[in-house]
């Protein structure tokens, strides 16, 4: 992303298309230069007013919007903001973006650019940045609830606080470098070395959670297999309650994974129905069976579908959950989960374990780890303070140097280092106007 400080930006923040109403943002030092295109002052501060939107060369009347004006640094970028919240109509947001573009030092913004600016001036770090970016995009109620808590700061202050804890070991292990012959006070050395294995221990424990924050960011995902004509496209049909799967008696119908994203009790899961395991009859058939255990030895749960009327336990990778079919045809021998795609029978009780199963191990003291990114630079931290403290003591440059390491890899996941990188990398999948 390149971007330049001193411009103005602005864009469309609601959805595009049609709409009772849109929201057309601007953030930057001109921001509050609008005489022209409204024919006099803008609100005060914090207010909001109706006012025509004109166009200043043909003196033609755009719109009326409300203006709503906020100062600097009081916004959620940290500059000057203008929001005008015109009609809804593709012809008004074209003709007031339009306008926009023939102001002197005003341009376009780039994806993310509004919440880049935010991380820049200081008003949010890193982690609710990209919490504002799942608020956007959450699907369920669980994961609404972990992309809030995140914004509001819970996932920054846990690893602020680690980095604080870390600072000041730090300075008195540097200390004892530089300062070799002053007195340091006694225990101290010692001290900062006991807190190194406490903070160490505490990111170890943090990075064991199951990978429960991603799972729930990105979705359960299960992988429903089983022999043909097990009935794994009814019953995924049946739980999505809409036609995804080509049903056909058949055998070896479906030849590809076919996702579908559902939400369960308000966690999110995402369904993968898979080629019937068996002795491939063709090629295709055989790429087929391959996906199918690829994605069900990379699922987080496998669904293991019995056909209940004529019962044939598929050679499956290590199934978790058994679920036998036809309930309302079979004679239901045995004890098991016994569901119906045609009546509904056992449907409800499979959702409640999926849901439970999508549960397990959310809640906790810690906020859970959202990103890849954040396991990446604390695995990085972990290992640098296990080499801090495997170090011989007679090396505490070393020491020193693997413990301001811990230090870089922490402050990467909030933006204290390494900023311009980072954010390329954290707004690249952004919306304009965000």
């Amino acid at each position: 992303m390149t971007s330049d400080a001193q411009d103005t930006i602005f864009a469309l923040s609601s959805a595009p298309g049609r709409a009772g109403i849109a929201v057309i943002r601007i953030s930057g030092a001109k921001a509050h230069s609008l005489e022209k295109l409204i024919k006099g002052s803008l609100p005060g501060a914090g207010k909001a007013e109706l006012r025509t939107v004109f166009d200043c060369l043909t003196n033609e009347r755009i719109d009326l919007a409300l203006i709503i004006v906020f100062t600097a640094p009081k916004s959620y970028t940290g500059e000057n903001i203008v929001e005008i919240q015109c009609h809804g109509s593709r012809a008004v947001v074209d003709a007031i973006l339009g306008l926009l573009t023939r102001v002197e030092g005003f341009r376009p913004a780039e994806r993310g650019e509004f919440t880049r600016r935010a991380v820049e001036n200081g008003c949010i770090d890193l982690t609710q940045a990209e919490a504002i970016a799942d608020l956007i995009d959450a699907e369920t109620d669980a994961q609404r609830r972990q992309a809030l808590r995140q914004h509001e700061g819970a996932l920054g202050d846990f690893y602020e606080k680690l980095r604080g804890r870390l600072i000041k070991a730090a300075a008195w292990l540097e200390a004892s470098i530089d300062f070799p012959d002053e007195e340091i006070p006694e225990g101290a050395v010692d001290g900062a070395k006991t807190e190194l294995t406490a903070i160490h221990n505490a990111i170890s424990g943090h990075l064991k959670d199951g990978r429960r924050g991603e799972i729930l960011r990105e979705g359960l995902h299960v992988a429903v297999i089983g022999a043909p004509n097990a009935g794994k496209s009814s019953l995924v049909n049946a739980l999505a309650q809409r036609e995804v799967a080509i049903v056909n008696d058949a055998p070896g119908t479906t030849r590809d994974v076919i996702d579908v994203r559902l939400d369960l009790k308000g966690f999110p899961v995402i369904l993968s129905d898979t080629a019937g395991l068996r002795e491939a009859q063709d090629a295709a058939e055989e790429e087929g069976i391959r996906r199918a255990k690829t994605r069900a030895a990379n699922a987080d749960i496998r669904l293991l579908v019995v056909d209940g009327v004529e019962p044939f336990m598929a050679e499956t990778p290590g199934p978790e959950i058994v679920v036998f079919t036809k309930a309302d045809l079979a004679r239901k021998q045995g004890s098991g989960l016994w569901v119906s795609a045609k009546t509904g029978e056992g449907l409800d009780i499979l959702i409640n374990l999926l849901a439970e199963r999508a549960s397990e191990g959310l809640s906790g003291d810690n906020p859970p780890l959202t990103r890849i990114r954040h396991r990446h630079a604390l695995e990085e931290a972990v290992l640098a303070l296990s080499n801090a403290l495997e170090l011989d003591q007679k090396n505490p440059e070393i020491v020193a140097e693997e413990v301001r390491r811990a230090l870089r890899a922490l402050g990467r996941i909030t933006g204290r280092v390494d900023l311009d990188e980072l954010l390329d990398i954290v707004f690249q999948d952004f919306c304009i106007g965000k």
